[in-house]
């Protein structure tokens, strides 16, 4: 008996002393009444009746719902990245076929990587990385075939072999074309053959 009353008296004091910290606000209007574990009512102050509350639930705090999702829908619309690597990649077929290669697959999309052009020079099948930069402030355009990248086409043309049998007996060759200054009359165009070993 004793603790419970020195439960309540701990009470009426919390609920007291809050009440004089508000400019004595809320002293009887505002109390509620809560019961102990025992079920004797106890009197706390309004925000104290919602801390015993939240004590006394078990229950963990619910998250706020998740907000859908939206899909990325392709909107037939391409951004100005997409122009220029579309301008580079034509420029840099047009230099193929200048230089006597037969395209034979542009854009080969797989979730594993896109080969941007596949070309026949003679009995070797060339799978050709497109690079286009503005600059060559951060190494030019053949440094950013890093390893990943190299990876990445590896298991590309891996999958264009298995899809196609036809270039099954073909030796495979990868280069790298650097386009720059798409905008002149006459874009400036590098060829690195053998870029990387397979």
């Amino acid at each position: 008996m004793e603790s419970k009353t020195t439960l309540e008296q701990d009470a009426r004091q919390q609920a007291s002393e809050l009440a004089s910290a508000r400019g004595g606000r809320g002293q009887a209007t505002g109390s509620r009444s809560v019961q102990d574990a025992d079920g004797q009512a106890l009197s706390l102050a309004p925000d104290e009746s919602h801390q015993a509350r939240a004590r006394e639930t078990s229950a963990p705090a619910r998250r706020p719902p998740r907000k859908a999702r939206r899909s990325r829908v392709p909107t037939g619309r391409r951004t100005l990245q997409q122009q220029i690597g579309q301008r580079a990649e034509d420029i840099a077929a047009d230099f193929l076929r200048e230089n006597g290669l037969r395209i034979v697959e542009r854009n080969f999309r797989r979730r594993l990587g896109e080969l941007d052009i596949v070309a026949l020079d003679g009995d070797v099948l060339v799978v050709a990385e497109v690079r286009y930069r503005a600059s060559n402030r951060y190494g030019g355009a053949a440094a950013s075939v890093d390893g990943r990248k190299q990876q990445r086409l590896i298991r590309a043309a891996a999958q264009l072999l298995q899809r196609s049998h036809v270039f099954s007996h073909f030796r495979i060759r990868f280069d790298v074309i650097c386009v720059s200054e798409t905008g002149a009359a006459t874009p400036r165009v590098e060829w690195f053959q053998h870029a990387f070993l397979t």
